[in-house]
């Protein structure tokens, strides 16, 4: 006669951390899903009335054992089974799932990679498995002090907003449940981090050597101050979004401002040509497999050594990029749809003109004011007509 199977505490625990699904074999619909990350979760699939399959977590080992597991299943399988109330206890992974299918993904935000990266790598370890409603302004400050000693106010205060996002979109649902977010939990001050830095002409001589000598990286640094766009938009430049000289720069749904096509400078043009092609790889600035080049921190640490620019960000290129346009005669509106800001008041609203002409005026008197800069023996003016 066969050994029956069974499912123990003591096996669970000795479950590597990888993708998989264990059924329970005394438990039909009962499962225990473990994550790479190694959290292990409860949960259980049965049919609804109208046969829909649905997925119901019940929580983490942490929580639970699998005898208690198992009984709370049993309650949740007759529930979805029957069509009723199969909730019990929410927790914190339910509703962070719930809030970035409806919310995040539902209305495109350009940073859900960021969230979900979060998620999964700070606030599901920390509260995964825990009651929702049980999570307080203590647990919060609590966890907010453990992200900053590990990595900083910046992503303590990320932390924060995705908190906040969490707890303002549930409470929009239930009629009793109030944020344990409130003003002041910030640990920085945005207005005081602003950065006023740019790079001034020495260093951008400086820079510029460098980065002729440093291959991709380098060709990167200096698009991005020919063109003054965003990092995000540069590495996704692909081959097809440049068509007879002008970068046609794809926007994401919910994407304030954007320079939505730029005819770029032959300097520009010239660089991007000199990038190799490759048939697996439709990005300008290719990286591994069919993927932009990534690392960048190691990429611009191992850059700095050459250019030895001290305290200078890839943003402050794009905040000297529009400082040099005003420098060149540009006027400030078109200086700031080359860049992609977001037009503000009545002309936002009723001014559709591309601006096609006048931000390709602004990017050829960038790039002729850079070639005075780093050659001012032969230095010619480039400014714009009135």
């Amino acid at each position: 006669m066969a050994r029956r199977k069974i499912l123990t505490d003591e096996q669970i625990a000795r479950l590597p951390a990888r993708t998989s699904a264990y059924p329970d074999p005394e438990l039909a619909g009962h499962y225990l899903r473990v994550r790479p990350t190694g959290r292990k979760v409860f949960c259980v699939v049965a049919r609804d009335p109208n046969g829909k399959q649905i997925w119901h977590t019940i929580g983490g080992t942490d929580l639970y054992s699998v005898a208690e597991a198992r009984e709370a299943a049993r309650g949740a399988i007759k529930a979805i089974k029957t069509g009723g109330n199969r909730d019990g206890v929410e927790t914190f992974e339910d509703v962070a799932g719930q809030w970035v299918r409806r919310h995040v993904e539902k209305n495109g935000l350009i940073s859900a990679p960021d969230i979900k990266s979060y998620l999964s790598r700070i606030l599901i370890p920390a509260w995964g498995g825990r009651e929702f409603v049980s999570i307080r302004r203590s647990d919060v400050a609590k966890l907010m002090d453990e992200v900053e000693d590990a990595s900083g106010v910046i992503a303590a205060d990320y932390v924060l907003s995705i908190i906040r996002g969490i707890c303002n979109w549930y409470a929009t649902r239930h009629d009793d449940y109030s944020s344990p977010v409130v003003k002041g939990m910030r640990r920085s001050n945005p207005k005081a981090r602003a950065r006023a830095r740019i790079v001034e002409d020495d260093e951008l001589r400086e820079l510029w050597a460098a980065a002729e000598a440093n291959g991709v990286f380098g060709a990167f640094v200096r698009v991005a101050l020919l063109t003054g766009q965003r990092r995000e938009k540069i590495l996704a430049m692909r081959w097809g979004d440049i068509k007879g000289g002008e970068w046609h720069i794809p926007t994401a749904k919910r994407e304030k401002g954007t320079a939505g096509s730029l005819v770029l400078s032959e300097a520009a043009l010239e660089i991007i040509n000199a990038q190799p092609r490759f048939a697996s790889n439709p990005y300008v600035f290719a990286g591994t497999g069919a993927n932009p080049i990534g690392g960048m921190s190691k990429r611009k640490a191992a850059f700095d050594k050459r250019a030895r620019i001290p305290g200078w960000t890839i943003h402050d290129l794009r905040r000297t990029a529009r400082s040099l346009m005003s420098r060149a005669g540009v006027r400030p509106d078109i200086a700031e749809r080359v860049l992609g800001h977001a037009i503000k008041g009545v002309e936002g609203v009723y001014d559709r003109h591309q601006y096609r002409k006048e931000k390709a005026h602004a990017l050829n008197a960038l790039a002729g004011l850079i070639e005075n800069i780093l050659r001012p023996e032969t230095a010619k003016v480039h400014r714009l007509r009135d």
